[in-house]
């Protein structure tokens, strides 16, 4: 079988080590860009996407870039912990969870993809713009824009935008708290949040509140935050274990996003084309789940072709998944706990249990879990989506 994949991101990528593993070597991946570079701040892989990635014999590379998550906590616009649980290893999974520099995880897969695959199945500056028929398969994983998605859905139109604006950067800083603790803080409409990508002193931190009227350039996806203006929304964020403003003030680089996603699709496949990653199932970027789920879509669409001969499987797997998390995700998600604690205590708290009760905390974050399909037994017991 011949396939195409529009897209060298972490879908695309992840997709084309997933096929090669199950057994497809005739496939091509097509990037718009010249040069795949570096590009991007941190994100996390979840323990599930971990696993995959693990299988595919990557844990060492992986391992070798990236941060252990210890744990995630949640925390009130005053620092005031709300909710606190350890991750990856610590919280029983056989895989560890990481934070990582996006590009470096990019590169990461590029490089096996093309020790694996051979120099010629990655195309650069070469852009998918509709669907093509020279393959036996297109798989449209060219993100969030993606042109082999407007082509099975041209009446869609542009993502829709939440009234959100997201700034992320990288600051060279002094480790916090357990110096591998990933921290979220809020009020459920304006959050911070921070995680270690590297080395121990990169941090990468997220900033997020509403903005009146539509983001200034929403085309551009790569431009530069004014930094003043971050640091203005967050100037009295000082806790006594992180300071925010002069995390922010120390920024390498940093961006202005708006925060957007899209609906759920009605379909992922149609013919000899099907959707994976940002371009099936963008959603926002709440329980640092987004490159994670796309790496669970290549692995259970070379599953389900080497299996069946045919995507159904995978679609019947992969996007009621996607959509109940894509739909979760709009309701907050697991973030929700700091709503409910601004909600209920807006000038901060004595006892956050008389606040917010632990069953109710734990059941917040349990639920989130097993939508996003890395409760810990289920993801531990679970079948292989490996060939054998």
């Amino acid at each position: 079988m011949r396939i195409t994949i529009a897209g060298g991101g972490i879908g695309g990528l992840a997709t084309a080590l997933s096929l090669h593993a199950a057994g497809f070597d005739d496939v091509v991946i097509h990037e718009a860009a010249q040069v795949i570079r570096p590009l991007g701040v941190g994100i996390n892989l979840l323990p599930h996407a971990v696993r995959e990635l693990t299988e595919l014999g990557l844990a060492d590379r992986l391992a070798a870039i990236a941060v252990p998550t210890a744990e995630l906590t949640y925390h009130n616009r005053y620092g005031q912990p709300i909710w606190s649980e350890p991750r990856g290893l610590d919280a029983g999974y056989r895989w560890p969870q990481y934070s990582v520099h996006r590009g470096r995880l990019q590169l990461l897969l590029l490089d096996a993809v093309r020790e694996r695959l051979g120099a010629h199945a990655v195309r650069t500056g070469s852009r998918i713009t509709g669907l093509r028929h020279d393959s036996d398969l297109l798989v449209g994983a060219d993100g969030i824009h993606s042109a082999v998605r407007a082509a099975l859905f041209p009446d869609e139109g542009a993502p829709p935008w939440n009234g959100l604006v997201l700034w992320r950067g990288t600051t060279r800083a002094e480790p916090f708290l357990t110096g591998r603790s990933m921290i979220m803080a809020g009020d459920g409409s304006q959050k911070f949040v921070a995680y270690p990508i590297g080395d121990g002193r990169l941090i990468n931190w997220i900033a997020e509140r509403p903005l009146g009227g539509e983001p200034l350039e929403r085309g551009n996806w790569n431009r530069p935050a004014d930094l003043a203006t971050v640091v203005a929304h967050f100037a009295d964020w000082k806790f006594d274990w992180l300071d925010v403003p002069g995390l922010i003030t120390g920024a390498e680089a940093a961006f202005e996003y708006p925060m957007v996603d899209r609906d759920p699709l009605p379909y992922w496949t149609r013919g000899d084309v099907v959707l994976v990653g940002d371009a099936a199932h963008a959603m926002y970027p709440v329980g640092s789940n987004g490159a994670s789920q796309a790496v669970l879509d290549a692995r259970v669409l070379a599953h389900s072709l080497a299996t069946t001969g045919s995507a159904a499987a995978y679609e019947d797997l992969r996007r009621p998944a996607t959509t109940a998390l894509q739909l979760a995700n709009r309701r907050q998600g697991p973030e929700v706990v700091m709503r409910l604690a601004h909600e209920r205590a807006p000038g901060g708290f004595d006892d956050i249990e008389q606040v917010v009760p632990f069953a109710e905390r734990a059941e917040i974050a349990a639920s989130y879990k097993r939508t996003a399909g890395f409760d810990p037994a289920l993801l531990n017991e679970r079948a292989s989506w490996s060939v054998r």
